[in-house]
């Protein structure tokens, strides 16, 4: 063999090897490529998820935000329309606040404040326009509330009774402080007579209230003849009493 001929020998063998390199290198471009492919159909379509889902979200909370700004525009003209409230005073219903000027409610965490406390859960809009609509009903509205359980009702003529003894027996310490001859006996003696006459009413107030603010209930003529019963009997009472003791 010539040398010519192991040059060309030589020249093959290198040939081939870089024939085999280059064919290496394309499978592994090719992989690549595929790999990378992949990858970002599965980037692509996680985001287009994202993408619906946030436009999901978006319409629930439009939404969300008409419920709310209906309600809350209810509940405005609730108010104004409620007893004891100036409508001048009140004015329409504000406009929302621009999102530029709310505060930060939320902060990117850092290491540093892993062991920070975390805020307080915010209530939602949907319980504070319940909790105002209900506020409203019970300070606005008295008239619509439900009548007194029947368990109330035999307190009523011993809490009538109750306090139109205090009253009476006042009223008695009045007439006889004012019997003894001091100057302005006679206010006094007035002052007490008065208190008689107001005595057997004078658990009706202290029952109505009692029932609009601790059982969110009306008292009806019902509830208020029950309470004048008992302070009439206590009334009749103290003034027999009284008036045996003279």
């Amino acid at each position: 063999m010539t040398t010519r001929d192991r040059d060309y020998q030589l020249m093959m063998s290198a040939l081939a090897d870089v024939a085999r390199r280059r064919d290496a290198a394309l499978a592994e471009a090719e992989q690549a490529y595929q790999t990378s492919a992949a990858q970002a159909a599965g980037e692509l379509a996680r985001a287009e998820g994202d993408a619906i889902s946030a436009d999901r979200w978006a319409g629930a909370a439009a939404a969300q935000v008409l419920d709310v700004d209906r309600e809350a525009g209810r509940l405005w003209e609730q108010l104004r329309r409620a007893r004891g409230i100036r409508v001048r005073a009140l004015g329409e219903l504000p406009e929302p606040l621009s999102i530029e000027v709310l505060p930060r409610t939320a902060l990117e965490s850092s290491p540093d404040d892993a062991g920070a406390a975390l805020p307080a859960p915010r209530q939602s809009a949907r319980t504070l326009l319940a909790r105002a609509a209900e506020r409203i009903d019970v300070t606005g509205r008295p008239a619509v509330h439900r009548p007194l359980p029947r368990w109330a009702l035999p307190l009523l003529p011993m809490l009538g009774a109750l306090l139109a003894g205090v009253c009476g027996l006042v009223a008695a310490g009045l007439v006889t402080f004012g019997s003894t001859g001091i100057p302005g006996g006679a206010v006094l003696r007035g002052l007490g007579w008065l208190a008689f006459l107001v005595a057997p009413s004078a658990g009706v107030p202290v029952a109505a209230a009692l029932a609009h603010r601790r059982l969110r209930a009306r008292l009806d003529i019902g509830g208020i003849g029950l309470t004048l019963i008992g302070g009439m009997l206590a009334a009749t009472v103290l003034s027999v009493t009284f008036a045996s003791s003279r």
